[in-house]
């Protein structure tokens, strides 16, 4: 069964098998946000909520609750769910499961960027501009050395793809070198933050990426409709009249927001999202764009991988380690498929 839903001038459609797998994904993460609440040595929860947010609570358990827990589960929440989209985004714009802003660079030139301002600047205060500026410069160097500038040309995915690959080990080791120019108490903080950590975070970060959210959610409804056209060849493509270079340039720039947004706030999560446009096609059984979904499941991942972190007993690891054990094995999963099928 079909279901349309029109608001004046765009019209979303969505499948009843899709809506139900939506809505037990929402109820997977509202339990893990529960779960993460409910977690740790303070006997605080979800049911001590409401007195916190009234003030009558008492002071520190109400520092547990609204300053430690519950902005780290919005955060990773918020940071899930803007890198599953910029996955699924690149994947269906480059027709490659293998191309995600985390394989191809633009999440190392964010994060990059957030190293070079936190070095300059000695604070994170403007690590969100920096990162953002990073992850564009980043993504339009790697589009303009993959243009194909022959007749007929244009971008390539799989050169994408390749020198994406070549400019994140030259930005990872870029900052690795400016680690090596700060002291060693913050050069341990940033190598710590580079690996993917949701450890301190605040009500702010919280805002900041729920923020992001809401204002590239509309552009993302207006751009859903190419982008689905985008799964098909080029000239299928141009037949519907779409303009392919502007169109590929609006998503791309949406996609490296999204990522950007997610790396100032909880590092470069490895992998979710890489992880999260495959698993979400392969639940729905489709071959179209599923953002609603790779958004979902990148926001379960990482509160997932969070709160795994969480319940190590002797050490804390950062939750970029345990998204780093789950995407592993679907990368290798997708590179041999990709490979026989006689697409490596």
């Amino acid at each position: 069964m079909i279901y349309v839903l029109r608001l004046r001038h765009l019209s979303l459609i969505g499948r009843r098998g899709h809506l139900l797998l939506a809505l037990a994904l929402m109820a997977l993460g509202l339990g893990c946000a529960i779960a993460a609440l409910n977690l740790g040595s303070y006997p605080v929860g979800l049911s001590d909520l409401p007195a916190a947010l009234r003030g009558e609570l008492g002071p520190i358990p109400e520092m547990v609750l609204l300053d430690t827990r519950l902005p780290r589960v919005l955060v990773a929440l918020g940071a899930g769910a803007a890198l599953g989209l910029s996955g699924a985004i690149f994947q269906s714009m480059l027709r490659n499961p293998l191309a995600s802003p985390d394989v191809i660079g633009f999440n190392a030139g964010a994060s990059c960027g957030a190293v070079l301002a936190v070095l300059i600047y000695g604070s994170a205060r403007m690590v969100l501009p920096w990162a953002l500026g990073g992850g564009l410069l980043t993504a339009a160097l790697v589009l303009l050395l993959a243009w194909d500038r022959r007749p007929g040309g244009g971008l390539d995915p799989y050169r994408l793809i390749l020198i994406g690959i070549g400019a994140s080990l030259t930005l990872g080791a870029t900052g690795d070198l400016l680690m090596s120019m700060t002291d060693e108490n913050r050069a341990a903080d940033m190598a710590q933050w580079l690996t993917g950590t949701l450890n301190a975070r605040s009500l702010q970060d919280a805002a900041l990426i729920w923020g992001g959210l809401a204002l590239l959610t509309p552009a993302l409804l207006w751009l859903q409709f190419p982008l689905s056209r985008l799964t098909l060849s080029d000239d299928m493509a141009q037949s519907f009249g779409l303009p392919l270079p502007l169109l590929r340039l609006s998503l791309t720039t949406v996609g490296v927001l999204l990522a950007a947004l997610a790396v100032s706030v909880a590092g470069p999560l490895p992998f979710v999202a890489f992880v999260a446009g495959p698993v979400a096609r392969h639940l729905l059984g489709t071959g179209a764009p599923v953002l609603l979904a790779a958004a979902l499941i990148g926001a379960c991942v990482t509160l997932g991988a969070d709160t795994a972190a969480r319940l190590l007993p002797v050490i804390q690891l950062p939750a970029g380690v345990f998204t780093a054990l789950f995407g592993a094995p679907v990368l290798m999963g997708l590179l041999i498929a990709q490979a026989r099928k006689g697409k490596l």
